[in-house]
């Protein structure tokens, strides 16, 4: 045998000590591909004479990009090529122009974030393999209930607004019946829970998701402006005594999706304290404003809730998906409810404080450290910076208004509370005609889809648009 020559070791005709891949060509794909994101996404960014999107219909696109999945790999080439197509194809929601979702824009801090943690790929469940991450997550957690207004709490990460106020809807139900969590739904009486009419349509899928019943989500009627009405919450929350139901949460709204109403916390607080119900507040969109001391009065009682589900991959561009669930309580009702007592991977006896193996308040095993990006762009900018941002973006939202009541054929829906701008294109042919039931009734069928000077406005429930927007410039706007 030559020396230094290794010999093979064969099990089920596989050499284990052969070669698994050729690193060379890895690092190579890596560094070019890279090279692409910059020069095509980063670079790009802010540069509203490219395309918002490259729009074509799923049959076409089918057809222009090589989807088929083959027994022999691709050439780097042909992947690099791939890249630029996903680039090319795909919405730019870094673009100027991007309005239609309530997130958008590019935070360089967060994306540099991302390319760690998609680097060192970690799982933040245990403290022995992500030590780092999940002091970073601590961290912001803290942070963020500080500006809630609670002196003390706890929280955990989850993937989006809708899995956050799920599980603050199994805790409070947890809270009501601990029971359930051993015995199941069997012997439960039947459990109502109350919300808006404007509220995100997460909260009937958690009901039908935990076995609660689309049926015992009683929707309270809201005020023109989209706000839950408090004296009709109190008024079925008794009529669901009568019923024989046992109420047991309130979930109020902070930024609507819609109209970005925000519900009378301090009003709610007092009929959920009365009654004894759980209050969580879906902050998902506007929880934001918190760190404005500005506009962080919307939010004003917030301190009073119970839980709080908050996106900072919202109009604090940390990035998709950002979304923590915040609770007041300190006694550890977030991991009495969702531990499930792992021992091959929550030991008690490890050589470190077990206490910072917070994965088992969690639904999830393997989870993402998303408290990274955020944290990463909060110690970039700092408090001021994000700030900053948040009244950017209400002042952009203020000069759009004046900018459509300026206009002609556009109609103003109401004035803004938040940056949610609602409003209606009128056609040519309808201006002068007089309005009422035929005038909507036409400008409803004439409406329902409207692209203008590259934003997309998109019709809701209500027959009206939403335009959503908070990350551009005026020059965009005007």
């Amino acid at each position: 045998m030559t020396p230094g020559k290794k010999i093979p070791i064969f099990v089920d005709g596989v050499v284990l000590n052969g070669p698994q891949t050729d690193v060379k060509a890895g690092e190579k794909f890596v560094e070019e591909a890279c090279r692409l994101i910059m020069e095509e996404v980063v670079l790009k960014a802010t540069d509203v004479n490219e395309k918002v999107c490259e729009w074509q219909p799923p049959e076409q696109l089918r057809q222009l990009l090589d989807l088929e999945m083959r027994d022999t790999g691709e050439s780097q080439d042909k992947l690099l090529k791939l890249c630029q197509d996903v680039i090319h194809f795909s919405v730019k929601t870094n673009h100027p122009r991007f309005f239609n979702q309530l997130y958008a824009g590019l935070d360089y801090y967060s994306l540099a974030a991302r390319i760690i943690t998609e680097a060192l790929n970690p799982s933040i469940y245990t403290y022995e393999v992500s030590p780092v991450f999940l002091l970073v997550e601590e961290a912001v957690l803290k942070k963020m209930i500080e500006c809630v207004g609670w002196k003390e709490g706890d929280g955990i990460f989850n993937p989006g607004g809708s899995v956050s106020n799920m599980c603050a809807m199994n805790l409070a139900r947890y809270r009501h019946c601990p029971d359930i969590k051993e015995k199941g739904l069997s012997g439960l009486p039947r459990l109502i829970l109350f919300t808006s009419a404007e509220c995100h349509y997460s909260m009937k899928k958690a009901a039908s998701f935990l076995g609660i019943g689309t049926q015992n989500v009683y929707f309270v009627e809201t005020d023109g402006r989209g706000k839950m009405i408090p004296e009709d919450l109190e008024k079925q929350i008794w009529q669901a005594r009568q019923e024989g139901a046992v109420p047991f949460l309130v979930c109020a709204t902070s930024g609507t999706t819609v109209l970005g109403a925000f519900d009378p916390l301090d009003e709610i607080a007092e009929v959920c304290e009365r009654h004894g119900l759980w209050l969580h507040v879906d902050a998902s969109w506007g929880g934001s404003a918190l760190v404005s001391r500005k506009h962080r009065r919307l939010l004003h009682g917030i301190h009073r809730a119970d839980s709080v589900a908050w996106n900072p991959h919202k109009m604090l561009m940390a990035g998709i998906q950002c979304s923590a669930l915040l609770v007041k309580d300190k006694s550890d009702l977030l991991k009495k409810c969702y531990s499930a007592k792992a021992t091959y991977l929550f030991q008690q006896d490890k050589f470190y404080d077990v206490s910072y193996d917070t994965g088992d308040k969690s639904i999830q095993c393997s989870r993402r450290p998303d408290a990274f990006k955020f944290w990463m762009t909060w110690k970039a900018l700092g408090t001021s910076g994000l700030e900053e941002r948040v009244n950017r973006a209400f002042a952009l939202s203020r000069y759009l208004v004046d900018e459509i009541k300026k206009r002609e054929g556009f109609k103003l829906l109401m004035e803004p509370e938040y940056t949610n701008v609602c409003f209606w294109y009128i056609p040519p042919s309808l201006r002068e005609m007089e309005e009422g039931p035929e005038f909507w009734r036409k400008l409803s069928l004439r409406t329902v889809q409207f692209i203008c000077r590259g934003f997309l406005l998109e019709r809701n429930a209500d027959s009206h648009f939403a335009l959503r927007n908070w990350k551009t410039f005026p020059s965009v706007l005007a």
